[in-house]
């Protein structure tokens, strides 16, 4: 079993990823703020190490003796990051550098990044997107997310640190901070539960390939330890929804026929994006995958539980 740091691990995908790393026996360190009080993940044998990501002696100590270090902290949002461009590039591309050094200098065995598996290939009209598709983002969010990129590269070509890019499309669950205001299905369940229209951009044609998080979790867990022939994968369903059959699952699972507000379509939107999965399903087999509307109704109860605390 190897020592994993959690560089986020009181977010929506890392916490979820701190217990799957306690489940199957590997000794975890959870780096984090920690700023809503109480850690969002429910394993108790975790080494929990409160740290500002923006400070380069905390992120030393966050991956001293580590043998894997999961970077899954994002300083912005693809609405922060579109608003203040300059902000992604001064906090997460650059802070990022500083955190591989970190793990160049503490020997680190092997770094995995959360990058993202949608606006990251932008527009170019493909059913299905591989991993050696062209790349070409028009969001500051995906441009950082591929800068990045290019820097994992250039840290295991010039001081030999192993990394791994995961793609991830659009995943959704519990657990995702209601301040981030991230991610269509979240977002849309709130509004539910608070009695608000939901905001629906363009006619609802929109595809994305929805993933439901503890599916994702399984497919990283599922990498550590064996051999990878590729430094980049999608993770994803590779199945797409609209926007419409999105909606549609929200109101089978609510049972709330819920007011729509329709707004334009922003420029920096992808019409439609599903990620091909093969390189990975070759590598370390096929996933299982929940449904959409079971992954709801897991997001739904979690939704009500934190409304009513």
């Amino acid at each position: 079993m190897a020592s994993a740091v959690v560089i986020g691990a009181n977010g929506f995908i890392g916490s979820h990823l701190v217990d799957a790393l306690v489940l199957d026996g590997h000794r975890v360190r959870a780096f984090d703020r920690f700023s809503t009080g109480q850690p969002s993940f429910l394993a108790d044998d975790v080494e929990i190490m409160r740290g500002e990501f923006l400070s380069r002696s905390d992120l030393d100590a966050a991956v001293a003796g580590m043998d894997i270090v999961f970077h899954f902290l994002s300083t912005t949002t693809p609405a922060t990051a579109q608003d203040d461009p300059t902000l992604d590039i001064r906090t997460n591309v650059a802070q990022t550098v500083e955190l591989l050094e970190s793990c160049a200098a503490a020997g680190v065995g092997h770094v995995y990044f959360a990058s993202t598996g949608g606006a990251i290939y932008g527009a170019q009209g493909r059913s299905e997107y591989v991993e050696t598709d062209r790349t070409l983002p028009v969001s500051p969010y995906a441009i950082g997310k591929l800068t990045i990129e290019n820097y994992l590269r250039y840290f295991q070509a010039v001081r030999g640190l192993r990394s791994t890019a995961l793609r991830i499309s659009n995943p959704y669950g519990t657990r995702q901070h209601k301040n981030k205001k991230q991610g269509l299905i979240p977002i849309a369940l709130r509004q539910i539960s608070l009695g608000e229209p939901v905001v629906k951009f363009g006619d609802g044609s929109m595809v994305r390939d929805y993933i439901f998080v503890n599916d994702v979790v399984r497919m990283i867990s599922q990498m550590i330890g064996r051999p990878h022939e590729h430094d980049v994968y999608n993770l994803g369903s590779g199945q797409g929804f609209t926007v419409t059959e999105v909606f549609d699952s929200l109101r089978r699972v609510t049972g709330v026929d819920f007011a729509e507000e329709a707004r334009p379509v922003p420029v920096t939107f992808v019409d439609r994006v599903v990620l091909d999965i093969s390189r990975y399903t070759a590598e370390f087999g096929r996933p299982v995958f929940e449904t959409l509307d079971a992954g709801v109704r897991a997001t739904w109860d979690g939704v009500l539980t934190e409304r009513d605390r």
